[in-house]
């Protein structure tokens, strides 16, 4: 018991000192630079960035459907997460799996 009365404010000290991070890191302007609308592929593009933290469909106002790709990162400070920053990449994929679009936004490091 005294032990547990022990790490409980140690974990609460670690807490307010420590990081968070979320996703993988990511370059957006490397990206850019490799990926070709219209030519690059799924498989591509998985080489270059690893797996997509998350896979979806995007339906555009004509009807069109599209594989969408996500790519996050985040970081900061505990506890308030004043100084946290986010990157996010999204990736649209024909039924061919050849890159149609893709949007980021965030910092660049």
């Amino acid at each position: 018991m005294r032990r547990a009365k022990a790490i409980i404010p140690a974990l609460f000290l670690l807490a307010a000192c420590g990081s968070v991070r979320l996703g993988q890191e990511f370059d957006p302007s490397v990206f850019e630079a490799k990926v070709q609308r219209g030519t690059t592929k799924q498989a591509e593009v998985r080489a270059w960035m690893g797996a997509p933290a998350g896979v979806g469909v995007s339906v555009e106002i004509s009807g069109e459907r599209y594989e969408q790709w996500t790519y996050y990162y985040g970081e900061g400070h505990l506890p308030n997460l004043a100084d946290a920053r986010l990157k996010l990449l999204q990736i649209k994929f024909d039924q061919q799996g050849v890159v149609r679009s893709y949007t980021w936004s965030g910092e660049l490091k």
